[in-house]
């Protein structure tokens, strides 16, 4: 059945679990917590493992890449998985998965084994989430689906915001190795809980039955496309993007495998990933607007504690008190946006959230060396304020018209949008900082010059400073255009900064109309009420 078909009328009775809904959505969401925290704890460590395990600064960011590309290739055939070995199964194995590669990672003894691990690692965390979003969709009728997916994105949110000050902290007190070790605990708790509570609703026992054989091609296509692209992504800016023939043939490899993918699977039976969903107007409009979602949140996840950590002077730890209050604001009012989205209509409260997190964004333009740190946090909370309006509705809107047994492929493909949208968010931010500091540091340099009175002022007084410090005139002079020229440097970065924030508010800005593409609910009946 397509997802364009008029579907039948839901039955009278529906599946309901048989322990308490909120303690499964508990339960599931303690290991979205550890998966997500993961995507950024280990960011901060990066140099300690580097030094630990005998290798270069570049060579161990390969930590962080190969977990990321794992994660793209699963979270696409996660839904097939589940399906075909059965979701709670498939769930616990992931779990089991993300638990003893933590532990591996901890006890790794060379770069090339924690990479190794890290990709068992990014496999298994991969497939909790969609899984994991399918478990609440089942569990809780529409009108509650709300507050379900409000806990849900309290852990999504929460993660990334906490992980690099948590890094920071475990690393300098500890080691890095327990960064990877405090996952053990919470999984193997996680995994306890699971077996007791979770269970797979019968028509999943219907679905499995007529799941087909494996499809080796479409699998085969998606992991080249999907890997290959993350791949181009992380070290795009790195290699300079297509001037690097690295680049370039795996940016060829991305382009075909995800070709070849969507066509393969269009004539599929069985396909691994159901593309004809894409045919529902709320679900390709969701995936959109969560693609968005995940560029504006990791993308400004990112930027803020580069920005004071490089311009400011800030540390690891302090960085990351910068971004903990907007975090806990996202606490505090996600649920209220759960309960609210059964008696608002999801699309004016997608709009307001777009709207409010691109003005904060160009407020966030008024940032300068000189603000205080409670000036910057405030920043922070109000770009945090909008944020807080968009998981929750888009994540509800997108199961309107579809029917439960597409559950499983609905939370993968809305999970990979949200990765990808982070992934090519986090890329962008990279690329344009770096054109733009390019840009005004050579604008910059062109009215720097021995004719221009204000450098000629600042040059002879810097001069003078170090000759009144001992050193001889050509010395003095010498530090004095060195001097210069990182004020110019520091300038330009400052510029380059506020043109990525002027250009992430825009983005968010025009997005916000996307919101009234979608169908609109029924009313009184929950954002998941049009079947």
């Amino acid at each position: 059945m397509s997802a364009t078909e008029t579907l039948p009328a839901p039955p009278a009775e529906r599946w309901t679990p048989s322990h308490n809904p909120w303690v499964i959505a508990l339960v599931v969401t303690m290991a979205t917590f550890m998966e997500v925290l993961d995507t950024s704890i280990a960011n901060v460590a990066l140099p300690h493992m580097a030094g630990s395990l005998s290798a270069g600064t570049d060579e161990s960011a390969w930590v962080l890449s190969s977990y990321l590309v794992a994660n793209a290739i699963i979270l696409p055939i996660s839904a097939w998985l589940a399906t075909r070995y059965g979701r709670k199964r498939f769930y616990m194995t992931c779990v089991v998965l993300f638990g003893v590669s933590s532990f591996l990672c901890g006890l790794a003894p060379s770069l090339s084994w924690l990479v190794f691990f890290r990709v068992l690692q990014g496999l298994g965390g991969g497939g909790l989430a969609p899984s994991e979003q399918a478990i609440l969709a089942d569990t809780f009728p529409p009108q509650k689906r709300g507050m379900a997916f409000a806990i849900y994105g309290m852990a999504v949110v929460l993660a990334p915001a906490i992980g690099p000050t948590l890094g920071g902290y475990i690393t300098d007190n500890f080691n890095w190795r327990w960064i990877f070790y405090i996952n053990v605990p919470v999984a193997i708790l996680s995994l306890i809980l699971s077996s007791r509570f979770v269970e797979d609703p019968p028509f999943l026992k219907t679905m499995r039955e007529r799941a087909g054989k494996v499809d080796y091609v479409g699998l085969g296509l998606i992991a080249i496309g999907l890997g290959s692209a993350q791949v181009v992504l992380d070290k795009g800016q790195r290699d300079d993007w297509f001037a690097s023939n690295f680049i370039l043939i795996f940016s060829i490899c991305a382009v075909i495998g995800i070709i070849g993918a969507v066509i393969w699977e269009y004539y599929q039976e069985n396909p691994v990933i159901d593309v004809h969903l894409f045919r529902n107007r709320n679900f390709f409009v969701s995936c959109v607007l969560m693609f968005m979602l995940g560029a504006a949140l990791f993308g400004a996840t990112v930027l803020l504690p580069q920005m004071v950590q490089t311009l400011m002077g800030y540390t690891a730890e302090q960085a990351g008190w910068v971004l903990s209050p907007g975090a806990v604001v996202i606490i505090i009012l996600l649920p209220f946006v759960g309960k609210m989205v059964s008696k608002i209509d999801p699309r004016y409260m997608i709009a307001f959230g777009f709207v409010a997190a691109g003005i904060a964004l160009l407020y966030m333009t008024e940032v300068n060396q000189d603000m205080d740190f409670k000036t910057i946090v405030m920043m922070r909370i109000y770009q945090m304020a909008g944020v807080a309006f968009l998981f929750v509705p888009i994540q509800t809107l997108c199961y309107v018209g579809i029917p439960m047994e597409k559950n499983n492929n609905i939370s993968g493909m809305i999970n990979l949008a949200r990765n990808m949208g982070g992934s090519i968010g986090i890329a962008g931010l990279e690329t344009i900082l770096a054109r733009r500091q390019q840009f005004h540091q050579s604008v910059l340099a062109a009215h720097t010059s021995q004719f221009d009175a204000p450098f000629q002022a600042t040059l002879h007084s810097i001069t003078a400073a170090m000759q009144n410090a001992g050193y001889d005139l050509a010395t003095a002079t010498q530090m004095a255009y060195t001097q210069i020229y990182g004020m110019v440097q520091g300038q330009a970065a400052w510029l380059a900064y506020i043109d990525t924030i002027y250009l992430y508010g825009l983005i968010c800005l025009s997005v916000a109309p996307l919101a009234f593409l979608m169908q609109r609910p029924k009313k009184g009946g929950g954002p998941g009420a049009i079947h």
